[in-house]
Parts: structure tokens; sequence; C-alpha cells
């Protein structure tokens, strides 16, 4: 679970950060996850589009997608999802405590 302040700290950081996966019509299913975890393992850090054609909820997408990659979810602004789950291999994030 992630405090105030490290949300602040990670929201900072995801700014300048290019959404890299688009959720669409299929909604959240089993192959976007596995891309998920895929490259937040690498990352630590990403952020996610949901489309326009997308008919379920942002709210509800975004806590799929958290649960799915088992990631933390920093913040939901819009359309865009920005998840965070630390690194076992590629840790670069060192959060503030």
């Amino acid at each position: 679970m992630l405090t105030g302040k490290q949300k602040r700290y990670l929201r900072s950081l995801a700014h300048h950060l290019d959404p890299i996966f688009q959720v669409g019509k299929g909604g959240v299913n089993d192959h976007i996850i596995r891309h998920i975890n895929d490259a937040i393992e690498t990352r630590e850090l990403i952020k996610v589009t949901i489309l326009n054609n997308c008919m379920e909820d942002r709210g509800d997408v975004a806590q799929q997608l958290a649960d799915g990659a088992k990631a933390e979810l920093v913040q939901v602004i819009g359309k865009i999802v920005v998840l965070y789950k630390e690194s076992r291999e590629h840790k670069t994030i060192e959060l503030p405590v």
C-alpha cells in the first residue's frame, strides 16, 4: 500500500511518460494483463490509455488492470491510468519514506 507522499512522487515521475498500452473495445483480458506484467517488471511505472470505444467504467478498468498485474494503482486521470509495481530485477525507483 502506497502512502500519499509516495503516490505524489510517482505521479511526478509519471508526468513525463507516454502511455504504452491501450484498452479498447475488448476491455481487460489475459493478453493485455500478461503484456502489462512484462512491461511493469522492466519499467516499474507505466501509463495505460483507456480508449473511447471501451464500454466499461474507467475506474473499474483501472482496478482490473491493477489487480491483474498485482500492481498499485497510482492515479486515474481522465483516460490515463498510472500503475506501479516494484521490480525484482530492474529496481530503479526509490520511493520516499
